[in-house]
């Protein structure tokens, strides 16, 4: 190999390091700064020990979004906010996915419920067909076990007071919270004193059949009814069409919904119905009376006994709890009209029931009620 074709080979092998030694030193660089790319976002993505960025589920983009019941019950919105959520409804009659329609139970009370093992039995076996919402008095803390019906289900409450409209906002209330569940198609209220008078099956039927809301609407000329009736309230409301009913109602979600919606009697009664007229006796018979009669059976399918006299029901303790009680004086009572037609069931749950109660009616239920189970 002469001189110039050596020269030319050591030229071309030089030329060839410098290519290399470049491709490596932006391999290098890539390397680099590509690790520090990487480390960056695992550590955007991975939550920070202090707790503050923590990773949030992704919400659904679908359907579920819309029709998911919401997976927590407290929640920070107010009155109006949640109302307004609430009174939402579809305007296509037929719903796109296959919805099985649920009873909501409305506890509204003070605290604990001492008749809640009488009410797990009764819900056990029918899950998906029921749901639960707890208004209670704020900063009230259940201790319901991760088993039971009840952990959980407290909504975000207020102040209530006897006699007066906190009541009627604490009813709202429960029916927006429940509402907000598209598969809750009835609504029942009840209290810490409330049992069930038949298994779940019988009533779940009982109000599925129904054509009727079951709400306590009726015209009494005395002191107790139309001698609360302020003239202030005319001519929105005649004393003609004032009425009297039980606390504790069944609707349905078409009622329930306009219960939220109205404005007009709420700021009558808000204003004019003050102690000594009950406002929660009298606004709901009386709005729904004028609005939707043909929609509400007149009467409660809760029983209560007023016989004693007074302000309050009576209260039944263990002393008083027997087969014959539950069967004669709960069971075996007055005919009622149910769909047009004279039934021998008018009521399927009664109050007030004392804590001493639960005893003979956890062992009387199975006999007597249809659920639970028998204790030897």
């Amino acid at each position: 190999m002469d001189l110039s074709s050596r020269i030319q080979s050591r030229l071309f092998i030089r030329n060839l390091m410098k290519y290399i030694l470049l491709f490596l030193l932006l391999l290098a660089a890539m390397l680099f700064f590509g690790f520090q790319y990487l480390d960056s976002q695992t550590m955007i993505f991975q939550p920070l020990n202090s707790g503050l960025l923590p990773c949030l589920p992704l919400e659904p983009s679908g359907l579920d979004r819309w029709i998911r019941p919401i997976s927590k019950l407290m929640h920070n919105m107010s009155d109006e906010e949640l109302f307004w959520a609430a009174s939402f409804a579809p305007q296509v009659k037929n719903y796109p996915f296959h919805r099985v329609p649920k009873v909501a139970f409305l506890f509204l009370t003070r605290g604990p419920l001492p008749l809640s093992p009488i009410w797990e039995k009764f819900f056990e076996g029918n899950k998906g067909l029921y749901s639960i919402f707890v208004h209670s008095l704020p900063g009230y803390q259940s201790n319901y076990s991760v088993e039971s019906v009840f952990y959980k289900r407290q909504i975000p409450s207020k102040v209530t007071e006897w006699g007066k409209m906190s009541m009627c906002d604490a009813e709202r209330r429960l029916l927006a919270n429940a509402l907000l569940d598209l598969s809750n198609e009835w609504f029942v209220l009840l209290s810490e004193s409330c049992t069930p008078l038949y298994n779940f099956n019988v009533i779940y039927k009982y109000l599925k059949r129904s054509r009727h809301s079951f709400v306590d609407s009726f015209d009494h000329p005395g002191p107790q009814a139309r001698g609360r009736y302020n003239p202030l309230m005319a001519p929105l409301i005649d004393v003609s069409q004032w009425r009297k009913g039980s606390q504790w109602f069944e609707v349905d979600r078409k009622l329930a919904i306009h219960i939220l919606q109205d404005t007009k009697y709420y700021a009558a009664f808000n204003i004019s119905c003050q102690p000594p007229c009950i406002v929660d006796e009298h606004y709901f018979p009386t709005m729904l009376n004028i609005e939707t009669p043909h929609l509400i059976a007149n009467r409660s399918i809760t029983y209560t006994d007023w016989s004693r006299g007074g302000a309050h029901p009576a209260t039944f303790g263990r002393d008083d709890i027997s087969e014959e009680f539950l069967r004669k004086k709960l069971l075996d009572g007055s005919r009622c009209l149910y769909n047009g037609q004279l039934s021998a069931v008018c009521v399927v749950f009664a109050r007030k029931f004392a804590p001493s109660a639960l005893g003979p009616l956890l062992q009387l239920a199975p006999i007597v009620l249809g659920f639970g189970t028998v204790v030897d």
